[in-house]
């Protein structure tokens, strides 16, 4: 048997599913194309999360969007990031290419162009569903977490988040949560020593000014109501193909803070709103990461553990997440060791530095026969990358440069007329984008405080009108004896000795 039957024989068997299947493209070998020697990724496995990886240029986007395409059509719903904004044409079929056709030819697979249900959604002011969540939902760890706080000030947090559950104040978003800090050092200082002890005004600065920096970027939109839900992410359309969500981040470059803040919020919500999944045969919900980087590189440590934590646990949920970036070293050591399907495009060996990352990335995929992996990883074209997936065992397949099929979808952005009537005909659209602004923390104690200052104004008027009436009453007792004390003349004279014993000489003698 010659050296490429041989290759084909040992691909077909790694890549055979008895469940459902993807069908990445087929493998090569030696730079030929091998017709027919599909990589496969089983839908049973694709729950253990993956990674998207290769230089600029090289086709991470359009492996994002085969991935996304084949999921929809198996059901399965997706969440996209698009920070580059080139996701959109997901909703529109391809309009088809020669060069498409010869890529199918030599894969062996007929091409079909096809549109897909899609949902726009956004974080910031830009056209879309809007995503928001409450304070509240976060709750003091996460919002510790984010904020990067000491563990005093965490402590605090704590506290106001006791004090608003135990007097029923909502907080809802960040004017809530600065109003009760300042309260709880102001007016209501008093009130918060007595129940938790003293707080100091130096913590609740540091504090308010990190919240500041979240507002800056862009917090002040995220958070609030109408929330999120996400359930919302799992529909699927008429034909039971899943909706592919894709959330536009074009603007979020430059707010790193709060892209980490929703991706956080986003995956502990999910981990605690979905029921176990266990080791089903197709997940529930797969979520790519675009430009994985900016959760973290600005994530404190706190927060670090915690995505680590979550994509270790969420898994149990029926949901993967995919990684997409162009090194594999700006994933941490610890997501990367929890990734099943790896992707790998092209690298780019330009200094001393890039090919200790390509050495480094060579290692972390099986051991074969037919590459070079180090020399495979420099040499791949356009739309070429070295696939590793699991099997329906949970064991790796057959490692294969492959030749990507294309997208059934449009490899483009919508117009600006097919954007507003995707837009139009949403229904989650009218769900979400009806701004509310209910009484919460804010407004709450702000009616407090005008309160007690109105009874603080009533009972000082009340104090000085008893002082003032207290006042006019000494006045006139002193008065009183004043004019009890000052005897008038002619009583005087009359009253005197000399008048009286004349008066009594006068009654004697007129009695003798």
């Amino acid at each position: 048997m010659s050296k490429r039957d041989t290759f084909f024989k040992h691909i077909t068997e790694g890549n055979t599913n008895k469940g459902e299947f993807i069908t990445l493209g087929a493998a090569m070998l030696d730079g030929e194309t091998i017709k027919d020697a599909f990589v496969n990724v089983p839908l049973k496995t694709m729950n253990r999360h993956g990674l998207i990886a290769g230089a600029t240029g090289t086709g991470k986007t359009k492996t994002l969007q085969v991935l996304a395409e084949n999921l929809s059509e198996k059901g399965v719903p997706v969440l996209l990031m698009d920070i580059k904004g080139d996701l959109s044409g997901l909703a529109q079929p391809s309009p088809g290419h020669p060069k498409i056709d010869e890529r199918h030819e030599k894969i062996g697979l007929p091409f079909d162009a096809k549109a897909f249900p899609v949902e726009i959604m956004t974080l910031s002011e830009q056209d879309g569903v809007r995503l928001r969540a409450t304070i509240s939902e976060f709750g003091p760890v996460l919002i510790s977490r984010i904020l990067d706080v000491t563990e005093t000030q965490a402590g605090i947090i704590s506290v106001i988040f006791k004090y608003c559950d135990d007097n029923k104040l909502p907080l809802l978003d960040i004017k809530d949560f600065k109003k009760i800090l300042q309260y709880a050092t102001g007016e209501g200082k008093k009130e918060f020593e007595e129940a938790y002890g003293r707080i100091s005004t130096a913590s609740t600065g540091a504090i308010l000014r990190k919240l500041v920096e979240i507002e800056q970027q862009g917090g002040d939109i995220f958070f609030g109501e109408k929330s999120f839900e996400t359930d919302d992410l799992l529909r699927v359309d008429e034909n039971g193909r899943g909706y592919i969500n894709i959330i536009r981040l074009t603007d979020i470059q430059d707010k790193p803070k709060l892209f980490s803040t929703f991706m956080l919020s986003l995956l502990a919500e999910i981990y605690s709103t979905f029921p176990e999944q266990g080791d089903s045969g197709r997940p529930e919900l797969i979520m790519f990461i675009d430009e994985a980087h900016l959760i973290f590189d600005e994530a404190s440590k706190a927060l670090l553990s915690q995505i680590e934590s979550i994509v270790k646990l969420i898994r149990s949920k029926g949901v993967g997440l995919y990684f997409v970036t162009q090194n594999p070293t700006d994933v941490p050591e610890a997501v990367l060791s929890q990734l099943g399907l790896k992707v790998q495009h092209a690298l780019r060996a330009f200094t001393a530095k890039d090919r200790k990352a390509i050495k480094l990335t060579a290692q972390n995929y099986p051991d074969t026969d037919y590459y070079d992996t180090a020399e495979v990883l420099t040499s791949l074209g356009i739309g070429e990358a070295l696939v590793s997936a699991l099997n329906e065992k949970g064991k790796p397949t057959p490692l294969a440069a492959t030749m990507m099929r294309a997208p059934m979808s449009r490899m483009d952005v919508l117009t600006s007329k097919e954007l507003n009537q995707l837009l139009s005909d949403s229904k989650l659209t009218k769900k979400y984008n009806e701004e509310i602004d209910r009484e919460s923390a804010y407004e709450m104690l702000n009616a407090k405080i005008e309160k007690a200052e109105a009874e603080e104004a009533k009972e000082k008027a009340r104090k000085e009108k008893e002082a003032l009436k207290k006042a006019e009453s000494k006045r006139k007792a002193s008065t009183n004896r004043r004019r009890s004390t000052k005897q008038n003349p002619i009583i005087k004279v009359l009253s005197s000795p000399t008048v009286i014993r004349s008066v009594l000489g006068i009654l004697t003698k007129m009695l003798k």
